[in-house]
């Protein structure tokens, strides 16, 4: 019997359906090995050696997969392929070389990026070993983020408020939502003034004009009511738009948020199903490449379902733009393209995502969209001045790629704006009959908050962060209430604020965009084989121990501001109640504390009454799923919904 270890049960299931019986499969579920939690576990005298242990609820599978191993003729590791995966499959490799087992057989690491009968095989009949320099990647980031949570998470204690953690790659993240809000608070609207004509036969706006105030804007107005409109040029030109490359982590997420509302976590879970099913490849990857045999077989596909019109002569490929693309060879595509997805299981979601992944993925390879587009310029001219006017218009001649991806405003499946209708037929110096003129007063706006899709989308710009730790990075940044969700996009806590604060004011270094990017670099050249990790970790850790014991000394503590409710403190009688964020959320307290105790629960009310009882407010609350509203009678009032109920109209 032959012996296939993965991670992952699903995984274990879906390759047994298709391995013949001389092949046995078991999972590790997960990590069977870890650095304990209540001490450092990095022994940084001695080379920074980490000291990994056998995690204690995984005592009883470590036992089963050694009988297993002990009886079997042959051992494949088949851990996910990057580099936690990696680092898996060397403490599968460990165990199984204990001396208590006596192992007669080698173990070979394979590795593939989709659980697909004709993958495994090759994989079974190319075996290798496990790469050293990936695990030391995976030892070098662990080893880094316990360096910096767990000596700076006590200084933040000390400095701002006992209970805080800090986190290399979170706090930089969180410094980005800060940053942003106070963009927002600093900013101060510019008016400015947008002026169109109508005609009989098109809409055009004025050009080439800086109009700051009512008064430019009436004057401008008077002028073209008096004036007389030509047309001045008119030009036409044919456009193509190609389609977008297959989805990677990054892009997979945000397009999750965009178009589903989901969230980075939600959507990686959903893939992860996908791909443990065998349903797409690995889901962990900034690489835009595509396998030659899956372009072949999408190319036949594209030809036979849509007509050789839509199929290009030659197989499109995509250049990847990420530095490190080490997560994974390929990007994110179906394993099978004639799936349809109404064929997939269905209980988070799956069809949907699977749908989209299986579209993005076909679009790739087919013909671009082909448009018209015309544009129209107007001279209005007076005795005294002219002032120039445009419209523009496209018209779709051929859709190409948006076959899949019909642009339809409600459809929820495009990726950019609705079409703009064809312009009408114009010839140079045609005069035009005014019907209306008027102007739009407008605004210039602050830099909108971030979203999942834009915090994921500007970590990967600044080359922060990589495929594996989007959706941890703002899980990690909500769960320590740093940050809050409001209507889909993040707003830093006062917690948040003083973090970033004090983070950036005594660790400018550690908290810079560029060195995390460069931090991130250096142990992609680890995975690549280019240096070496203890190395790297002496060269961050000894200028980081000396600011940690100079911050320490010399530091002043952070004052937490708090939101004043205007309400006495019903215990002490003089303290005002206020707003405090704690471990477990936000919390009412005295203003006063410690020196007077007095809390009680925040309830984060909607400005709704009940529907259920009328009587109780409708509150926000929080579970292990997320968000959802409830009546602040409860227990007496059982009312939940997931969806914010409709405010009754008197």
């Amino acid at each position: 019997m032959k012996l296939i270890i993965v991670e992952s049960p699903t995984k274990a299931s879906t390759l047994s359906k298709f391995l013949g019986s001389d092949y046995e499969v078991d999972s590790t579920r997960g990590h069977i090995k870890d650095l304990p939690k209540s001490k450092l576990s990095i022994d940084i005298e001695h080379n920074f050696k980490p000291d990994y242990q056998e995690i204690e609820k995984k005592k009883s599978v470590i036992k089963d997969l050694k009988s297993k191993a002990k009886n079997a003729s042959e051992v494949y590791i088949a851990t996910d392929p990057d580099r936690e995966g990696e680092a898996i499959a060397s403490h599968v490799q460990q165990i199984l070389s204990d001396k208590d087992i006596k192992l007669k057989v080698e173990t070979h690491r394979i590795s593939f990026h989709e659980i697909t009968q004709k993958a495994v095989e090759d994989a079974i009949f190319n075996p290798s070993k496990v790469n050293r320099n990936l695990v030391d990647a995976q030892i070098a980031r662990r080893v880094l983020d316990r360096l910096v949570g767990y000596k700076l998470s006590p200084l933040l204690w000390k400095k701002v408020r006992r209970g805080l953690s800090a986190g290399r790659v979170q706090s930089v993240a969180v410094r980005l939502i800060v940053d942003r809000e106070m963009e927002i608070k600093a900013f101060k609207p510019e008016e400015y003034w947008e002026i169109f004509a109508k005609f009989t036969k098109f809409t055009a706006q004025l050009i080439k004009q800086e109009i700051h105030n009512k008064t430019t804007a009436d004057k401008i107005l008077s002028d073209l009511e008096k004036a007389t409109y030509k047309v001045s040029d008119v030009k036409k030109r044919q456009i193509t738009k190609h389609p977008y490359p297959p989805f990677t982590t990054s892009t997979l997420t945000q397009a999750g948020s965009r178009l589903f509302g989901w969230s980075a976590k939600k959507t990686m879970s959903v893939a992860q199903k996908l791909y443990e099913e065998g349903l797409i490849t690995y889901h962990r990857t900034d690489s835009l490449n595509l396998s030659a045999d899956a372009v072949n077989l999408a190319r036949g596909f594209i030809e036979k379902e849509y007509g050789k019109e839509y199929l290009p002569e030659k197989p499109h490929f995509y250049k990847t733009h990420s530095k490190s693309a080490q997560e994974a060879h390929e990007a994110i595509r179906v394993t099978d393209v004639s799936r349809e997805s109404s064929t997939v299981n269905n209980e988070q979601g799956e069809q949907k995502l699977y749908d989209l992944i299986r579209r993005r993925f076909l679009a790739s390879q087919m013909n671009p969209a082909v448009y018209d587009e015309t544009t129209i310029n107007v001279l209005a001219s007076s005795r005294v001045v002219s002032y120039k006017l445009r419209a523009s218009g496209q018209i779709m001649k051929f859709d190409g790629w948006r076959k899949l991806f019909p642009v339809n405003p409600t459809s929820g499946v495009g990726f950019d704006s609705p079409d703009v209708n064809l312009l009408p037929e114009v010839v140079k110096d045609e005069s035009l009959d005014k019907e209306k003129v008027w102007a739009d007063q407008k605004f210039t706006l602050a830099p909108p908050r971030y979203n999942e899709a834009s915090l994921i989308k500007t970590l990967e710009k600044l080359g922060i962060g990589r495929p594996s730790t989007y959706a941890p990075i703002i899980t990690t940044i909500q769960v320590r209430s740093y940050v809050e969700k409001v209507d889909k996009v993040f707003i830093p806590t006062t917690i948040g604020f003083a973090v970033t604060e004090f983070l950036v004011k005594n660790f400018p270094t550690e908290l810079d965009f560029g060195f995390t990017a460069e931090m991130e670099e250096d142990l992609d050249r680890i995975a690549e084989g280019k240096i070496k990790w203890e190395t790297e970790m002496k060269k961050f850790w000894t200028p980081f121990e000396k600011k940690l014991k100079s911050v320490e000394k010399t530091a002043e503590r952070v004052k937490i501001e708090t939101e004043k409710l205007n309400i006495k403190c019903p215990d002490c009688k003089d303290g005002e109640l206020v707003i405090r964020v704690g471990r477990f959320g936000k919390f009412i307290s005295c203003s006063r504390f410690p020196d007077c105790k007095h809390t009680e629960k925040f309830l984060e009310k909607v400005g709704i009454k009940c529907p259920d009882c009328k009587e109780g407010d409708i509150i926000v609350k929080k579970s292990r799923k997320g968000k959802f509203y409830g009546c602040s009678r409860y227990p007496e009032c059982k009312f939940a919904s997931w969806k914010l109920p409709k405010k009754e109209e008197k």
